[in-house]
């Protein structure tokens, strides 16, 4: 069995090997047993990086019942959330310090921001620093507009685990405003793990200020991480 350690560091290929015959309820040996391989194989393809060959995968792909388009992430331009809900599913609240937690230091989020085009909402790399939240972003953007005017605008990020129809959505809102400290700017850029997605030219430093902080969570009975609900 997989530990979270072994899980942190699967590929793509050996999440969606995983989450599919978690779902068809089935082992490993009998997945390999369908696919003419070892178990040992089978393990090395969901928790180490291998390069099957194609001829493999079909029969990977056929042992669980799916296709080498969806092992492969193929489909994963397609809209999120097309999954059937879980069994017996419940939704519970996030407190404050979980949502941070869930937040860590730095990601990919969502901005919503109502401007003279009405309200807006785009993708934007983030840094959590010191309660705030920091962005980089184009000096003509909206972003960078609503926080010239100290502006409030929602900022969400999430996770959803479509093999297990389960997930979690924090919301940040508060007012933004900008950040004239080059050096700070400087020293954000410097400290990032990526450059922002959309390209060059965000050289503005935005700060969010939250002061309402709550999240959501939706979770399956039996999935993985899930802790039983113990009955009154």
């Amino acid at each position: 069995m997989s530990t979270a350690a072994h899980r942190h560091h699967m590929t793509d290929l050996g999440r969606r090997i995983e989450a599919r015959r978690a779902r068809l309820g089935l082992s490993q040996e009998e997945v390999a047993t369908r696919a003419g391989a070892t178990p040992g194989y089978v393990a090395d393809l969901e928790e180490r990086v291998c390069t099957p060959r194609v001829e493999f995968l079909v029969r990977i792909a056929n042992a669980l019942e799916t296709t080498v388009q969806d092992l492969t992430g193929y489909t994963a331009d397609l809209p999120v959330g097309g999954s059937a809900a879980g069994g017996h599913a419940r939704m519970v609240e996030i407190d404050e310090t979980g949502c941070w937690e869930l937040l860590d230091d730095h990601g990919i989020g969502r901005v919503a921001v109502t401007g003279r085009n009405g309200t807006e909402i785009f993708p934007v790399n983030y840094r959590v620093v010191e309660g705030e939240i920091a962005f980089l972003t184009a000096a003509d953007s909206p972003l960078a507009q609503a926080a010239g005017s100290g502006a409030e605008i929602a900022f969400e990020e999430d996770r959803l685990d479509e093999a297990f129809s389960q997930g979690w959505s924090v919301l940040l809102v508060g007012a933004v405003r900008t950040g004239r400290d080059r050096a700070a700017t400087e020293k954000l850029r410097d400290a990032a793990h990526s450059a922002p997605w959309a390209g060059g030219g965000q050289d503005q430093l935005v700060m969010l200020a939250p002061h309402r902080v709550t999240g959501r969570r939706v979770l399956v009975e039996g999935a993985p991480g899930t802790p039983t609900r113990r009955e009154p």
